[in-house]
């Protein structure tokens, strides 16, 4: 995917994440020494198809499935040590008994069964309506890191500083659980014996991640970074409220990781060939009724991490003009190319009426926006696309859909999925380039 004198590579969701990035990863780790993750937790789910057998990862990079890689869990995630450890557990009894192939951060603030807790109770409570978070625990350890009340992996492998901040954060959060209406209170010294046992066996993975990556790259070793969800959940820039917690987009890699972006050779966009989100918030193109249950039938659109049914819609451009902007997105990667494979016709939201007819990439700060897509119908090709390996080979209805794509986004195409399995891609050498550029 990458050129020949590209050392480290970025991917990115340009969506609402979902877009099939674990796939994706899991094809450019062949050519990667180092695996990084950089944020996010374990509400994210990448889902990978090696033969027969499928792997759904949830805080371990999808580098894991390649023999040999360093897989890094950066300080930017928030990590649930019990679901690490049972992920490793799943992996061993597949086969792969990598854990020393893991690293973490010990920086990376640690998921607590309060923060869960405190998810629940809160969702529960929001009057103005859910957020649609999948109660992992994620936000509120994020909001603990910001307030300067977490712990850090480096504070969880000591027994004394964990037991110690344990209490202190357990007396706090039994209060504001009550404020809630929970009658039942957490127990400090449960928690500690519970993952006392966690921290023993975690602690050898446990690292100063900054100071390898840069001794990585100074002995010329090839890094590739994932983020987790996509970039429309992005805290910043997503659309809020309805995002996660943490910087989903290439913007957070420095922060999640202590590496500078400005060494990163490639970005790779990740979007699906239509869209799709899980949870609440808006979704312009999305399709009520018959139309949304077929894409989903077709696509398999059930989360990873919750099972929850996906919303389905058309490709919307200007989102993904925005998207590509953010992201600093060198190629897209267009996914699931053959769930489209036996539409009779297929739509693209083109502009938001006037509001993006100067081809600007924009999309609305707030969320209640009103926003009327523009749409362009294509023609469906009516042919499987599964078993082809080159360009040539698509039908030429899907040639031009593809092509419209990077004229519309503006971003030359580099690889195409047509299916689930990890050599089900067609790789576009030279990238497949928007007309005119």
């Amino acid at each position: 995917m990458a050129s020949s004198d590209a050392r480290h590579s970025c991917v990115v969701g340009l969506q609402w994440g979902d877009e099939g990035k674990g796939k994706i990863v899991d094809v450019l780790t062949a050519e990667a020494d180092v695996v990084v993750r950089y944020q996010g937790g374990a509400n994210a789910g990448h889902t990978v198809l090696v033969g027969e057998d499928e792997y759904v990862l949830h805080l371990i990079p999808s580098g894991i499935l390649q023999e040999g890689k360093i897989c890094v869990i950066g300080n930017g995630v928030v990590l649930n040590p019990k679901a690490l450890i049972d992920e490793i557990d799943q992996l061993s009894a597949s086969g792969l008994d990598r854990m020393d192939c893991v690293k973490i951060s010990e920086r990376a603030h640690i998921v607590l069964p309060y923060h869960q807790a405190l998810d629940a109770a809160r969702e529960s409570a929001t009057s103005g309506g859910k957020i649609g978070t999948t109660l992992r625990g994620i936000g509120p350890c994020y909001g603990d890191k910001a307030a300067r009340v977490g712990i850090r992996m480096a504070d969880f492998i000591d027994p004394e500083r964990f037991k110690a901040l344990l209490e202190r954060n357990v007396e706090q959060k039994n209060r504001e659980l009550a404020s809630f209406g929970e009658a039942e209170s957490l127990d400090a010294q449960a928690i500690f014996d519970e993952y006392s046992a966690y921290a023993t066996k975690l602690a050898p993975c446990v690292c100063d991640i900054t100071e390898l990556l840069h001794a990585e790259d100074a002995k010329g070793s090839e890094i590739l970074f994932e983020g987790a969800q996509g970039a429309f959940l992005d805290i910043d820039l997503g659309t809020y409220p309805f995002v996660t917690s943490s910087s989903t987009t290439f913007l957070g890699l420095g922060p999640g990781s202590g590496f500078s972006p400005r060494k990163v050779d490639h970005v790779y966009g990740i979007t699906k060939a239509y869209a799709t989100r899980v949870g609440e918030g808006p979704f312009p193109t999305e399709l009520d009724g018959a139309k949304g249950d077929e894409l989903r039938d077709l696509g398999g659109e059930f989360g990873a991490t919750t099972g929850r049914p996906r919303r389905c819609g058309w490709l919307d451009i200007p989102a993904l003009r925005w998207s590509i902007q953010i992201c600093d997105v060198d190629a897209l990667v267009i996914t699931k190319l053959d769930v489209l494979d036996g539409l009779d016709e297929i739509q693209v939201a083109t502009s938001y009426g006037d509001t993006t007819s100067s081809g600007a990439a924009s999309y609305p700060a707030l969320a209640d926006a009103p926003i009327e897509p523009v749409y362009q119908t294509f023609k469906g090709w009516k042919a499987p696309t599964t078993s082809c390996r080159t360009f040539d080979e698509l039908p030429v209805e899907a040639q031009e859909y593809l092509q419209f794509i990077a004229d519309a986004s503006g971003c030359p195409i580099a690889t195409v999925s047509v299916g689930k399995e990890r050599s089900q891609v067609v790789r576009l050498d030279p990238w497949l380039a928007p007309k005119g550029s």
